[in-house]
């Protein structure tokens, strides 16, 4: 039945799941975690709303537009549940726009098999990227991925290799030139302040730790499993998946490094992890497995939230 419906990329499926992601997301920031709001917090957690909305159409757009998954919802619908398995992301505004803009540029980075506008695009990327670490410092690690996809798919062009140091360098200049206007140029030392140490609720936070580590179980697990079964997939789908992957990972270790209190940068692996699990689900042929798993993937986020937060 699941599979009937989310197999296909119908409109119903889209307003399901943008409905479902509407209603956790006041769920959680109204009633869950019980707080009170000014009228500029209304407005900023109103647009982090219209940004993450919008993120589950980039998420469908990028996996189907560069084929990386079949003509399904299973994608967006993954991302939801991850959401739904994780509903304290939601009170992390920063989270939701830096996955946004992650999203932006994992876009570009994604469509370079294509081999054309290739500057354009790296530029476009990296300046996403930069873009994205004014909500999280260490986004910046997501430079390595521009250079890795140089290297996968045009690295005998050296201006290629130039070109993210330029975009960084032009957006390091636009911002530093806006915060001289407004008098605030101690932002840059005071944002971007990099401290090697790990997020401590991936290893002391009983409950959001355990849930990290089965969600990185699950998307690592099936992620292998898909690559066993896609081998024979043409060479630039494999390098596709291999920078979702690469995504994926890098994703890992900004979540492991970003260290401030109330945040909650595992979202921003959710587009990659969703991507992993999809093409997983993809390889399966027998129709019960695959409503089996499915069910479970609905049913497992629902138990979680009602012990974590309506037993308790």
């Amino acid at each position: 039945m699941i599979s009937s419906v989310f197999g296909k990329t119908k409109p119903i499926n889209y307003i399901i799941l943008l409905s479902v992601l509407f209603i956790i997301y006041w769920t959680v920031n109204l009633y869950l975690f019980e707080q009170t709001y000014s009228l500029t917090d209304w407005i900023w957690k109103s647009t982090a709303l219209g940004f993450l909305l919008f993120t589950l159409f980039i998420v469908n757009f990028v996996v189907k537009r560069n084929q990386i998954t079949a003509s399904s919802t299973y994608a967006i619908l993954f991302f939801t549940l991850f959401i739904a398995f994780f509903p304290e992301v939601l009170q992390d505004t920063d989270a939701i726009f830096c996955g946004f803009f992650i999203s932006l540029a994992f876009r570009k980075i994604i469509s370079l098999r294509t081999l054309r506008n290739i500057k354009l695009k790296l530029f476009d990327a990296s300046l996403w990227i930069v873009v994205a670490s004014l909500f999280y410092d260490w986004a910046l690690l997501f430079l390595i991925l521009v250079f890795i996809s140089i290297y996968m798919y045009e690295p005998k062009n050296f201006r290629n290799w130039l070109v993210p140091v330029v975009a960084t360098a032009t957006a390091s200049l636009l911002l530093y030139t806006v915060l001289t206007l407004f008098d605030n140029t101690g932002y840059l030392t005071a944002h971007y302040s990099y401290k090697l140490e790990i997020n401590p609720r991936i290893l002391y936070s009983e409950t959001h730790g355990i849930k990290i580590l089965a969600y990185i179980v699950l998307v690592l697990v099936t992620g292998l499993f898909a690559f066993a079964k896609i081998g024979k997939l043409g060479m630039g789908r494999l390098l596709s998946m291999r920078l979702v992957v690469l995504c994926f990972i890098i994703g890992l270790l900004v979540t492991t490094l970003v260290t401030s209190g109330n945040t909650y940068p595992i979202f921003i692996t959710f587009f990659p992890g969703a991507t992993l699990v999809t093409k997983y689900v993809e390889t399966i042929k027998r129709i019960k497995l695959r409503e089996v798993f499915l069910i479970l993937g609905i049913v497992i986020p629902v138990i979680t939230w009602i012990a974590q937060h309506v037993v308790n």
